[in-house]
């Protein structure tokens, strides 16, 4: 939803002058100069509207606080909490127009919010935006509180609130991995280390790795989330307290474990809480974890996948779009490229995360905008990865049965599930004339008469090649 302007303004004023902000906007001045100052990217606060619901739901802890010390009346309290429950539900997202990456450590979207919040207030009370004398942005709203409490309160909420929606995704997406691994439990096929033959295996257990490799994940993404669910609401300035009362920390605490109903903690140390972003650190890191992991997925399902008649061709991916403009009939591995290049994406916002964090100057980190850009939208990239990865590649992936075998069949590496039952010496003796001749092991085995067919076809069978086993079998010669 977009404001539809009229041309119509009011005069704001601030430290610095007046401004003319435009009559339909909820916003100010204060947010008017920050999106003057800061044209820098297309990462909008508005596209991110849950990190606006946790700066709601700060604003609105704050206003519960500040209500029962005494410190808004029960007009004012009764509107900003309409106006928060109101931007929680969804409404009035698109008067959040500041650009993510911002001078100022998180000011213009401090006051964003503030603005926002205490107008749809006035609104409520029977006044016209702008009338602060009755509900101010800063007097009010932002009572007992600072940018550097606030905001990153707002960034703490939001980004657990994106986690919570982001487990469901990567649940879906290990899910899957898994039922492809059942789908495909009886498919004999080679392993491979470094890329070259190793032994045999099934590809549901190739499968099955992928699901389990994301899913050791989900520990640590989990602990590094419920760092977002500590936050340092009364620090105001730099973690004294200086402009809140006594009482209020634990009260607005008490008010935010309310709204949100997740076991929000208030900071041990203030001081230290205020500078310290090293939680989005902590939860960026999980995210490269699971990039990294994922890189990993894909480039696997690009080999398996390659041909068709000339490549691996394990397994067909499925067809998404003509992949070539001069190449009849060429199809590529889109969905996996798209993946790999989220993955790369992410890494590489997880690397300025670092650099940002590091940056922290005395009481404060003012690179935080960025840091919090970072975070959200690398969780988001990722979300919209995991279901197209999902829902366009792995659940429609239909495996080559007869390619599988055939490679088992025609490999060297058969020779090792022999090798403690024929020997080292057999066994290698038997590999040089396979790589010589061009034969396959199981007939040269034969030949040799080291084994009878039955006994060979014991060893080779498929629930015997995946699996610890032990045989009664001895080698004839």
């Amino acid at each position: 939803m977009t404001i539809k302007y009229s041309g119509k303004t009011r005069i704001e004023s601030d430290l610095l002058g007046e401004m003319e902000v435009p009559v339909e906007a909820l916003y100010g001045v204060q947010t008017l100069r920050g999106i003057v100052n800061f044209p820098i990217s297309r990462f909008h606060l508005n596209d991110y509207p849950l990190f606006i619901n946790g700066l709601a739901m700060t604003k609105l802890g704050a206003a519960v606080a500040n209500h029962q010390l005494g410190l808004l009346t029960d007009e004012q309290f009764n509107a900003i909490k309409q106006a928060c429950e109101e931007i929680m539900a969804g409404q009035h997202h698109e008067h959040f127009p500041c650009d993510m990456i911002q001078g100022g450590a998180g000011t213009t979207t401090n006051m964003n919010a503030n603005e926002v919040i205490a107008n749809r207030a006035l609104q409520i009370m029977g006044h016209e935006a702008g009338e602060y004398q009755y509900c101010s942005p800063n007097d009010h709203v932002n009572c007992s509180q600072s940018t550097n409490d606030a905001y990153p309160c707002g960034i703490h909420l939001g980004l657990y609130a994106t986690h919570l929606v982001f487990m469901k995704h990567y649940d879906a997406l290990i899910e899957s991995f898994a039922k492809k691994a059942k789908e495909f439990a009886h498919i004999l096929k080679m392993g491979r280390t470094q890329l070259e033959d190793a032994v045999p295996m099934t590809l549901g257990q190739t499968f099955g790795a992928f699901a389990q490799i994301l899913k050791e994940e989900k520990k640590n993404l989990e602990f590094a989330a419920e760092e977002f669910l500590t936050v340092n609401m009364g620090a105001t300035a730099i973690g004294t307290g200086i402009c809140s009362e006594p009482e209020y920390s634990e009260k607005c605490i008490a008010a935010l474990r309310q709204i949100t109903g997740w076991d929000i903690k208030l900071a041990e140390d203030l001081v230290a809480a205020t500078s310290d972003t090293t939680c989005m650190v902590g939860y960026s890191s999980a995210l490269r974890r699971v990039a990294v992991k994922l890189n990993k997925i894909c480039n696997d399902l690009r080999l398996l996948g390659s041909g068709p008649r000339c490549g691996l061709h394990e397994f067909d991916l499925p067809a998404r779009q003509p992949g070539s403009s001069i190449m009849p009939g060429k199809v590529n591995p889109v969905i996996p490229e798209v993946m790999n290049q989220i993955c790369y994406k992410v890494i590489g916002n997880d690397a300025c995360v670092a650099m940002c964090a590091q940056e922290a100057q005395m009481e404060l980190n003012a690179m935080e905008p960025t840091m919090a850009q970072c975070c959200f939208e690398s969780a988001e990239i990722m979300m919209n990865g995991f279901d197209t990865l999902r829902v366009n590649c792995v659940d429609g992936i239909k495996a080559n049965e007869e390619q599988c075998l055939k490679y088992v069949q025609d490999s060297f590496g058969v020779v090792t599930a022999l090798n403690p039952v024929i020997g080292y010496k057999n066994s290698t003796k038997i590999a040089k004339e396979a790589m010589a001749t061009g034969r396959r092991v199981y007939d040269l085995v034969l030949e040799h008469g080291i084994l009878t067919k039955e006994e060979l076809d014991i060893i080779l069978s498929p629930e015997n090649l995946i699996k610890p086993v032990k045989l009664d079998i001895k080698p004839r010669r």
